[in-house]
């Protein structure tokens, strides 16, 4: 029985001992990472043109006729919305404008009958422009019920489903050309002014293991008085068809080297 209680109170004795090792150790920071390089800048991978396309009108949806991923081109039709009522509207508005335009020409014909005065003359004129402003607004509205794409490029996100009811502002693509990439780095502010539009620099993606050649393209006017960094713009010498928008890496200037 004594035995056991001598067992039990060298075990506590242990553990208190130890203690300051393990806190020690606990504190000690954290070996670097192996292929660190402090001239290294980290960059991230952004399309030349990218945007979310939204719904312009309130409306129901009718078959998408993009999905995520897909090449877009210009002008190409990625959704419509079911626009009966729109198109309804605008065909009264052209009938509006056509008896407007009608009434117009009578009222001239009469005035050089003396049969009316200037005034109604005026008047009939007055109406066919608001006729003809009203078709032009219903245009308007009922091109809002195509949804086209502005540029070419690829589906980066779908927002909504077929057939859903959606309001105005609700987002249904956001769609990111598939050209040339633009490079996006922050440097520290102590390499300004070093810095110009064309100063090359080499690009490692970590995504493709390989190493790609661009050059400065824009250089922020403003300092970024935390960090002290400045954010640079560069483009890739090509279009490489491995590389796509969101893939990052890091970068490298010559002079990091010397």
């Amino acid at each position: 029985m004594s035995r056991s209680k001598s067992s039990y109170l060298f075990l506590p004795l242990c553990l208190m001992l130890l203690q300051p090792a393990l806190a020690a150790d606990a504190g000690a920071p954290l070996p670097p990472l192996p292929g660190n390089d402090p001239g290294a800048i980290r960059v991230l991978l952004v399309a030349d043109l990218e945007t979310t396309l939204s719904a312009q009108m309130n409306g129901t949806l009718g078959a998408l006729k993009a999905s995520l991923g897909e090449k877009v081109a210009k002008d190409a039709q990625l959704a419509q919305l079911n626009c009966v009522e729109v198109n309804a509207r605008a065909k009264v508005a052209a009938a509006e404008l056509n008896m407007a335009r009608a009434n117009l020409a009578a009222k001239r014909n009469l005035r050089k009958l003396d049969a009316v005065g200037d005034l109604e003359v005026a008047m009939a004129s007055t109406e066919v422009e608001k006729a003809d402003g009203a078709l032009t607004l219903a245009r308007a509205q009922a091109s809002y019920c195509l949804i086209d794409a502005p540029f070419s490029g690829r589906i980066a996100k779908v927002y909504v489903k077929p057939y859903q009811t959606v309001s105005a502002g609700t987002p249904l693509f956001d769609l990111v050309s598939d050209g040339a990439l633009k490079v996006r780095l922050n440097v520290p502010s102590s390499l300004l002014p070093r810095l110009q539009p064309g100063m090359p620099l080499q690009v490692d993606i970590h995504e493709t293991g390989k190493h790609y050649p661009a050059k400065v393209s824009a250089i922020n006017a403003r300092v970024d008085a935390v960090a002290q960094t400045v954010e640079l713009e560069a483009k890739l010498d090509t279009s490489y068809p491995e590389l796509i928008a969101g893939m990052s890496g890091v970068a490298r200037f010559p002079e990091s080297h010397e």
